[in-house]
């Protein structure tokens, strides 16, 4: 009985984790597809330039396939940045409930800032192993939407 209760417990904890990296992976879609873009930009900007002196025809579908990868690609980057500061306005709000500032500010620099364990409990002048404790009572006390801690 015991070590259910414990097993479920570490499982309520990996979805509370999982639901805090989700800012992470937002952040990382965006910089994927603001590196896109770029990369298509240095491609397109490299294919104009003619040295041979010959003249050249344009071809008016390159410029247009060119023209609308630019535009999906700039709506997605849009869609991924509302997506992720609404992301990050909910699990911050969720944060900030914790009572213990000390859980909130473990939960931030790890979820939010992303630091590792001994730059957390360097920053808050603590061993790393009082801040895996702090950790472990912040993810006891954080509360996730419903629908993400149900099974997906």
């Amino acid at each position: 009985m015991e070590k259910r209760v414990s097993e479920q417990i570490k499982a309520e904890n990996e979805k509370k984790k999982e639901y805090l990296w989700k800012y992470q992976d937002s952040v990382r879609r965006v910089a994927r597809i603001e590196s896109e873009l770029a990369e298509i930009r240095a491609m397109k900007a490299g294919t104009a330039i003619n040295y041979d002196g010959l003249p050249s025809g344009s071809r008016q579908t390159d410029l247009s396939d060119y023209a609308a990868e630019l535009d999906k690609l700039e709506r997605e980057l849009i869609l991924e940045r509302y997506k992720r500061i609404k992301l990050y306005q909910d699990i911050e709000m969720r944060i900030k409930r914790l009572k213990s500032r000390n859980e909130n500010d473990v939960l931030f620099y790890r979820y939010i800032r992303r630091l590792d364990w001994w730059e957390i409990a360097e920053k808050m002048h603590y061993s790393e192993r009082w801040i895996y404790k702090i950790h472990g009572k912040a993810l006891a006390h954080l509360e996730i939407p419903k629908e993400f801690s149900e099974v997906q």
